[in-house]
């Protein structure tokens, strides 16, 4: 099922992202993991391109484990740093032999030998290049990524909404945020967003943060600001790995509770593919989510 038909219904849904292995040897815990979390039966899951964006040898592979094993809707991750069409034509043609419908379009985390050369050579130097390929092919729900508070190269929130804009009009059929811990930063930036005329679903993307060394890679990753009341936590519970992973879940479950009371109605959990993690969250809100 394509992701936007079944926002289209307006129930709130909770999906899960997980990530395929960084070695062949590793195939087999992860896939325990994923499968673990798919018997949850989320509203859809993700499936990254490869940890850190690299790769995406496992992607269709385990997607296709989801779908046809458990019937849950997926959502394949695929990114274009330095890629071919001829590549991403190969991708394209392997999400479609495995049923896959969703797609998630994303330029992915420049590698350090890359930061910094010149990508106007490149066939996909931004995600909207692999929006706009993704669109020409035909017959996929295609998401894309946006931050809350603001894109880490973006020179300013207005050229940022901008571009957003532009990504959106290509082609997204739906967006999901870069983690956030202040609830408040995604209600602004909903307001923007729908001020600027982008009125595709939003999904919220929160991610509990279970240990104190995710803290640093977090903020490297999304840029995401700390409120003090999570750093607080962070302080009081990071050398206890049962407290902090508690903490987490409670912190995260709150956020998911705010933003549900206020209207945000699509939340993908960022599981770190940790099922005791993803089931907890679902047990906290079972009555809120009817499940």
């Amino acid at each position: 099922m394509k992701l936007k038909e079944i926002f289209e219904k307006k129930t709130p849904t909770i999906s899960f992202e997980v990530f395929p292995p960084k070695a062949d040897a590793n195939f087999s815990e992860v896939e325990s993991a994923v499968r673990a979390i798919a018997a949850l039966r989320p509203s859809f899951m993700s499936v990254t391109y490869g940890a850190g964006g690299a790769g995406g040898k496992y992607t269709t592979e385990i997607a296709r484990e989801i779908l046809q094993d458990f019937g849950v809707p997926t959502l394949a991750h695929l990114t274009c740093v330095a890629a071919t069409r001829a590549t991403v034509g190969e991708r394209i043609a392997q999400f479609r032999e495995a049923g896959i419908e969703n797609v998630m379009a994303l330029r992915g985390d420049l590698p350090g030998e890359l930061e910094g050369v010149d990508r106007s050579g490149w066939e996909y130097p931004h995600a909207i290049d692999l929006v706009r390929e993704l669109k020409a092919a035909g017959g996929f729900c295609i998401g894309g990524a946006c931050y809350p508070e603001i894109h880490p190269e973006s020179t300013d929130r207005k050229e940022d909404l901008l571009r957003l804009k532009e990504k959106v009009d290509a082609g997204c059929d739906f967006l999901t945020t870069q983690m956030f811990f202040d609830n408040d930063l995604l209600y602004h930036f909903l307001y923007r967003v729908r001020d600027i005329g982008i009125e595709v679903p939003v999904v919220a993307g929160i991610m509990p943060i279970t240990s104190a060394k995710q803290v640093d890679r977090a903020i490297r990753l999304s840029g995401s600001m700390m409120p003090r009341r999570f750093r607080a936590l962070v302080d009081r519970f990071g050398s206890d790995g049962a407290a902090m992973t508690q903490a987490g879940i409670a912190y995260a479950t709150d956020q998911i509770i705010d933003l549900l009371a206020n209207g945000v109605e699509h939340i993908h959990v960022y599981t770190m593919n940790k099922p005791a993690v993803a089931a907890k969250i679902l047990e906290n809100l079972s009555g809120i989510l009817k499940r």
